[in-house]
């Protein structure tokens, strides 16, 4: 199978640097264009969907494969294989992709340079005393039950809540159609994988430098886990970035854009 085409992978540009974007559960690769814009003069830049995610072939989705979040690392490695690249890419992850690239990077370290992690989280679920994840696994249950009972109603509620207060109608309009525009039994496969995760353990195998950005006020990824996640890489930065909520790159692009170039060598 064509691995561009499993994946839906747009290329933009054809010189520089590579910049791989990887998308959040729910979402697609749409939702990096506020982004790309910036850096379209100074990189190479790679977008693509998951199996089952966005314009992906969703005939290659496999509910054992993509039960776990290695399936997902194993899609980026794919990515990256297919592209044929001379140099190890900057790998741009929002959320779940935050988790699913350490894993890709523990796997091939030679095919990352570094990681620019958005709003990451390692373990959405509580663990006291020592670690809080955000959610009860009751809470998280219910939320997956809600899915099954009443998918659209499911994603009209949860939309708002990943949008925040930065969203406003606009993101979470993006969102809850993109939640509507995927298969629910793939969304379902997806979620569990997402927020059922413990990758907490696998932080300190990552040796690529990371930039992490956390935003201020965010409900699935509270500031305590950006700093877990600070703390536990060997080679990471922290960077809070003045937003309520969990889509920065959709909400306020600028503030991504203005972390990224610096840590990318680019001037302000």
């Amino acid at each position: 199978m064509n691995i561009l085409t499993r994946n839906n992978v747009n290329i933009l540009g054809d010189s520089g640097p590579v910049l791989l974007y990887a998308h959040g559960f729910g979402c697609n690769l749409t939702m990096w264009n506020r982004v790309v814009p910036a850096f379209a003069s100074s990189h190479r830049q790679v977008l693509f969907d998951y199996v089952g995610s966005g314009r992906s072939d969703v005939t290659a989705f496999s509910p054992e494969r993509y039960s776990s979040l290695q399936g997902y690392a194993q899609d980026v490695i794919d990515v990256i294989e297919a592209l044929e690249l001379d140099a190890p890419v900057t790998f741009v992850g929002h959320s779940v992709s935050a988790s699913i690239g350490l894993l890709a990077a523990i796997a091939r370290p030679e095919l990352f340079d570094r990681l620019v992690l958005l709003g990451p989280s390692p373990c959405f679920l509580n663990h006291p005393p020592d670690y809080e994840g955000g959610f009860e696994r009751a809470d998280l249950e219910g939320l997956l039950e809600l899915m099954d009972q009443n998918y659209m109603g499911w994603a009209q509620y949860l939309a708002p809540v990943v949008a925040g207060a930065a969203g406003g109608g606009q993101v979470s309009g993006e969102l809850a159609d993109s939640f509507c525009s995927t298969d629910p039994i793939v969304q379902r496969v997806f979620a569990r994988a997402t927020f059922f995760a413990d990758n907490r353990a696998d932080l300190a195998k990552v040796s690529h430098p990371c930039l992490v950005l956390q935003h201020r006020h965010d409900a699935l990824a509270p500031m305590a886990v950006g700093e877990f996640v600070h703390r536990q890489l060997q080679r990471s930065t922290l960077q809070v970035l003045d937003v309520a909520g969990h889509c920065a790159h959709m909400s306020d692009p600028e503030l991504v854009v203005a972390a990224m170039r610096p840590y990318l060598g680019l001037p302000d």
